[in-house]
């Protein structure tokens, strides 16, 4: 009988899951959509009980049908999700309201102010790797406290969306050290365990998890799960993590250098580190590989953008307006736009950032406009990307390794690798975090090695040097733009929260 893994990842528009073989090859795999809420402007949440468990119990059900049918049997499990998120629940893990997502929720602005004022932002960074950001679960929590005390005084564990599923399992209480690396302020980077007197300060009735490295096996599937889902009680599950760091880890983004561009719902960098460094507009975190460092950034939107201006012109076929901005110029015939419009994370830490579409005429159109949303978010790759450069570690080659949905058809990934002109590998198997998730399992499981590598580059994209005047002109005013328009903008983002106050 073959043996095979089982990867599930939740992500922010779907869950995704698979069957492996200990060498890497998918035999099955399968999908499921699902809706983020967006309550109020700058808020985000999901539902764990009605979409990342009913999501996991499906998967699971229809891939260990598959397994049986094609003699197969599942021999470890793994389940990584998005995130930081916070989800409170009580001491048995039942969630008491939504999970508040990771940085694209930016309702903790004031917390943030708060916190960095109550320990300090240098002895923050110093000690988490990274100053205090909507990406953070401290403000969160403070938010939790301040505005929902009914919840925030029944609430006796917090969960990531990976470590929630997997208490949903094994009943095992764990947060895996990638994860808790970007629990911020709650988590010393450097002694790599919990802040007890910050974490006793923001949350004194709070049970902390315990703290294991992502392809740990920490514990087997219970009978309540066994029940639940179709798998065999007793098959170990790895703890996992975050699915940006499992999507790299199975993309083979694995030595110093290499940087992961992931094109999903928004654009996420992770870049592994020789040793410790920090940048205070990076955020420095434990990798998946046991005592590695890596530098991560994220943009607020990206394919969220584009799925928007796909609804807004009519719910046309996508590949008919990737054909249609394909037609377009580079420069999009003098189109500019800043893809803010949920805020931003990294370059610029503005939630109250909006979009800003400039040079608009007439003789333009939905090509134009989409065409204009990929060199915007190729803008915001290009800042980053100079961040990242900042910190390399003396002589370390880079590598750019593109992931996740945005690369399909080539136009995206080409126009970032204009802008940024740096070329980018494309790995043969680009199905998402899922792919990481069962190799962490096969190691955790001991089927196969440490370090072992499953990817295999499918492709390289190249830069045009052709486009380069027109886009470094473009550069540049895609960063004056945001500078001259940030104070009215601000503006506009106080009107449209009120808006939705008074609604």
């Amino acid at each position: 009988m073959t043996e095979v893994l089982l990867g599930i990842d939740v992500g922010t528009a779907s869950t995704k899951g698979l069957l492996a073989t200990p060498t890497g090859q998918i035999v099955a795999k399968t999908v499921r959509e699902h809706a983020l809420s967006l309550p109020r402007p700058g808020w985000a949440e999901m539902d764990a009980d009605q979409i990342w468990w009913s999501d996991i119990v499906d998967i699971s059900r229809e891939l260990a049908e598959a397994a049986d049918q094609q003699g197969s049997r599942i021999v470890g499990v793994c389940v990584s999700g998005i995130g930081p998120c916070v989800l409170a629940t009580d001491a048995d893990g039942r969630p008491l309201r939504p999970a508040i997502m990771y940085g694209i929720d930016m309702r903790a602005t004031s917390e943030i102010e708060e916190l960095s004022d109550r320990y300090g932002s240098e002895q923050i960074f110093r000690r988490c790797g990274k100053v205090l950001s909507t990406q953070s679960v401290g403000p969160k929590l403070a938010w939790l406290a301040k505005n929902e005390p009914e919840v925030w005084a029944d609430t006796r564990k917090i969960f990531n969306s990976n470590s929630w599923l997997a208490f949903r399992l094994t009943g095992e209480y764990v947060a895996d050290h990638q994860t808790a690396s970007q629990s911020d302020p709650l988590y010393d980077m450097h002694r790599r365990s919990w802040i007890d007197d910050w974490a006793g300060d923001l949350a004194p009735d709070v049970e902390l998890p315990r703290l294991v490295w992502p392809t740990e096996v920490i514990g087997t599937i219970s009978a309540a799960a066994a029940a639940e889902t179709g798998l065999a009680e007793g098959t170990p599950v790895s703890a996992g993590t975050i699915d940006a760091w499992s999507e790299a880890f199975g993309a083979g983004v694995r030595r110093p250098g290499d940087l992961m561009l992931m094109y999903g719902s928004t654009m996420f960098f992770v870049q592994v580190l020789g040793d410790y460094a920090g940048h205070d507009m990076l955020w420095t975190t434990n990798g998946v590989d046991r005592d590695q460092y890596t530098l991560a950034a994220g943009m607020a939107t990206s394919g969220s953008l584009t799925q928007w201006l796909q609804q807004l012109t009519g719910d046309v076929d996508f590949s008919t307006l990737v054909a249609e901005a394909r037609e377009v110029p580079p420069g999009s015939d003098g189109l500019l736009m800043l893809p803010y419009f949920a805020g931003e994370r990294t370059p610029i830490f503005d939630p109250r950032a909006r979009g800003v579409v400039a040079g608009l005429s007439l003789r333009h159109g939905r090509g134009h406009l989409f065409r204009a949303a990929y060199e915007g978010i190729a803008y915001g790759i290009r800042q980053i990307v100079g961040f990242l450069g900042e910190v390399e570690q003396g002589t370390t080659e880079r590598r750019l390794v593109a992931v996740g949905g945005g690369t399909q058809g080539g136009l995206w990934t080409q126009i970032v690798s204009d802008v940024t002109r740096l070329p980018q590998d494309v790995p043969a198997e680009t199905i998402g975090a899922a792919y990481g998730d069962a190799l962490m399992a096969a190691i955790g499981t001991g089927l196969v090695a440490a370090d072992t590598d499953w990817a295999r580059v499918q492709q390289t994209i190249r830069p045009n040097p052709q486009t380069r005047e027109v886009y470094d002109q473009l550069f540049d005013a895609y960063g004056r733009l945001y500078s001259t328009t940030r104070d009215d903008v601000h503006l506009l983002a106080e009107l449209q929260e009120q808006s939705a106050t008074d609604g």
